[in-house]
């Protein structure tokens, strides 16, 4: 089947506005914008600190929709108003998470002797510019025209909007979730504030004649007779996650898990059995756990990464029709006069091509300019800037694309970047580039990629929570560029300051960056000629082999072996809670419009659960920025496993009650 075709994913629904097409709301406002950029610098740096402390970033958009609405109804905002804030404001937390996942990198390789503010902020905002002008070409076939894309994280912060206004009913399944997940944040927060468990898991040894279970701090029981093990966890015990398999469905996330379930429990497997030496590495305070996350790293994500080249090619393939006509489109629009514009649809209105193509074109010459800098070549700098055009338009296609799918918090972005990286690195090589001033113009392409990308993806889902509620894109996408530009100039300052005065600096035991210290292995390895291309080419032969078997999703599958289990599963358990609930609902004798009524009932409550979690992220993630300290109540991560039947409760229970009662 076609990884694209609509039917794979779910019915296409008509998209009614919930602001209409002749509306004379306010929308484009000073009060809008200058709240969305203080909230992109705020939100930013929080997430800087989580995507430096744990290698992800919670979601901004939830939290700035919240906000804006709070902030913009004291000052008798619109709806469009408080759209065109949250816009703005979720800037900061895609664009710091392209310098999160990046910039660290130059410090680890040698490249930069302590963080430099300057080449930062020239990287982010050529970056974030990039991505808000190339996704211009895409937001027609990707957000108008493809109905078949849930947007969970999208549909989500429109449904929270549309309940927080005045005499919009379900308001209070938003909230009260949006509470619940608050709570169970809080208590079972592991990024830097860890009150009680969140997961539990443990370490299967498959020893030449027996199999012992290992979940303490010695396994090494068992050493002498080790071949091999596989780690395995519970889910996470994460409101959010649970919400995003609730919204994409049983079957995207059953895909998403399969790929989990092959990368750590028949790759991980092997690459234990192959390698009957990792014993002697488990010393002291170094437990089989730690060693299994190194062969992760290290073996598993490159053949992750190598599906993902090709799942994203192949991705790219199925979708080239309708890039085609969006590309077609946009440059008819390029024809259009001042007249011709004032007779389109608002809704249907893009910034001008006129303006957008010759850009694009021309960021051609800062990119030059900064990848000279890192090389020291004025060729090989051309060469890539060029190249990374090609890449960062593919990289950021896909990126919109799996945004779509299956939202903002779970798009590896880091995983595209990789990929960008790879081909970066062999081109430096062809071009005769090495040393320091090879790694460094290397992990310029991917920064740059890297930044764009997440910037795509954000602004893909921005301009589908535009959609739903009726925003006007050729504002919004001002309101990114805008956003971007200080965004880049104030978000380099946090991550100086926490390298600066964190023991140890960003890289160290305090701020481990562990996307940044993949991207530096990934760099050095592939130019100083240590990279293990065997296992790219397993990676990709097994892309190969999914195709031919015409598996449903080889992107999303490679993305399940790069992501960590734990994670993959905690998006299937909310599938399989969706499934729960479909089975059941299908078995009442409902109309077609009660049933209906249900489901939108479970889409507000699990995007309230996703808002919840994210909120709470964000300010416990401000606690331990300013250097607050919270007792630990319990590391018992059995407590963590009371969050499913909680979550699965609310999810099917109160969607089930008679709506009389509602």
């Amino acid at each position: 089947m076609n990884e694209t075709t609509p039917l794979s994913f779910s019915s296409p629904r008509p998209v009614v506005p919930y602001v209409g097409e002749e509306t004379t709301l306010k929308e484009f406002t000073a009060k809008a914008l200058l709240l969305g950029v203080m909230m992109a610098a705020i939100l930013g740096a929080a997430n800087a600190y989580l995507g430096l402390k744990a290698g992800m970033t919670v979601s901004a958009t939830f939290p700035a929709a919240v906000v804006a609405m709070a902030a913009l109804r004291l000052m008798k905002g619109s709806i469009l108003e408080e759209n065109i804030a949250r816009t703005t404001a979720s800037v900061g937390e895609a664009l710091v998470a392209g310098a999160i996942f990046t910039l660290p990198a130059f410090l680890m390789v040698g490249a930069w002797e302590t963080f430099d503010y300057w080449e930062s902020v020239m990287i982010m905002l050529v970056g974030g510019v990039l991505g808000v002008l190339m996704i211009i070409f895409l937001r027609k076939p990707l957000v108008e025209e493809a109905t078949y894309l849930p947007y969970p994280e999208s549909v989500a912060t429109a449904e929270m909007v549309k309940a927080g206004q005045k005499g919009e009913t379900g308001a209070k399944y938003v909230f009260g979730a949006l509470g619940l997940a608050a709570v169970i944040e809080f208590f079972k927060n592991a990024r830097g504030v860890q009150l009680i468990g969140e997961s539990l898991g443990g370490f299967f040894q498959f020893a030449k004649s027996k199999i012992q279970f290992y979940s303490g701090s010695d396994p090494l029981g068992a050493a002498q007779t080790y071949g091999g093990g596989a780690f395995l966890s519970t889910p996470l015990a994460s409101p959010a996650l649970l919400g995003v398999g609730f919204i994409i469905g049983p079957r995207l996330a059953a895909i998403n898990f399969s790929g989990g379930v092959f990368g750590w429990l028949v790759l991980m497997p092997m690459a234990l059995f192959m390698n009957g030496t990792l014993e002697t590495l488990v010393t002291g305070d170094v437990v089989w756990e730690d060693v299994l996350n190194e062969v992760w790293r290290r073996q598993v994500r490159p053949i992750a990464v190598g599906a993902m080249l090709v799942g994203a090619v192949y991705t790219l393939w199925n979708l080239r029709r309708d890039l085609s006509r969006g590309m077609t489109k946009a440059f008819k629009d390029m024809r259009l006069t001042s007249e011709d514009r004032a007779k389109h649809l608002r809704l249907t209105l893009d910034l001008p091509m006129k303006w957008i193509l010759p850009g694009i074109v021309a960021m051609v010459i800062p990119i030059t300019v900064l990848y000279e800098y890192f090389s020291g070549d004025w060729f090989s700098a051309a060469v890539a800037a060029i190249v990374m055009l090609a890449t960062g338009f593919i990289m950021s296609a896909i990126a919109g694309y799996l945004v779509g799918v299956m939202g903002g918090s779970n798009s590896p972005i880091s995983g595209l970047t990789l990929s960008s990286l790879v081909v970066a690195a062999v081109m430096m090589v062809m071009l005769g580039v090495s040393g320091i001033h090879g790694v460094a113009a290397v992990l310029g392409v991917a920064a740059v990629v890297c930044c764009a990308c997440s910037i795509a993806g954000d602004m893909l889902q921005d301009l589908k929570v535009g959609q739903l509620l009726g925003g006007t894109p050729w504002r919004m996408e001002i309101a990114e560029i805008i956003g971007v530009i200080v965004a880049a100039f104030i978000l380099p300052l946090p991550m100086y300051i926490l390298h600066e005065g964190t023991p140890g600096g960003i890289g160290g035991p305090t701020l481990p960056a562990p996307q940044a210290g993949l991207m530096s292995i990934m760099s050095k390895g592939i130019v100083e000629g240590e990279m293990a291309w065997p296992l790219l080419m397993i990676g990709a032969a097994f892309a190969v082999v999914l195709i031919m078997l015409r598996a449903p999703s080889v992107m999303l599958i490679s993305v399940g072996i790069y992501l960590p289990f734990e994670t993959t599963f905690a998006i299937f358990t909310g599938g399989v809670i969706k499934a729960l609930f479909d089975k059941i609902v299908t078995r009442k004798k409902l109309t077609d419009d009660e049933k209906l009524r249900r489901e939108n009932r479970g889409i507000l409550l699990a995007s309230g659960l996703v808002a919840g979690e994210a909120l709470m992220g964000v300010l416990l993630a401000s606690i331990v920025l300013i250097g607050w300290e919270l007792p630990h109540i319990s590391e018992n991560p059995w407590l963590g496993l009371l969050v499913f039947p909680i979550i699965g409760a609310v999810l099917i229970g109160i969607p089930l009650r008679r709506m009389s009662t509602a």
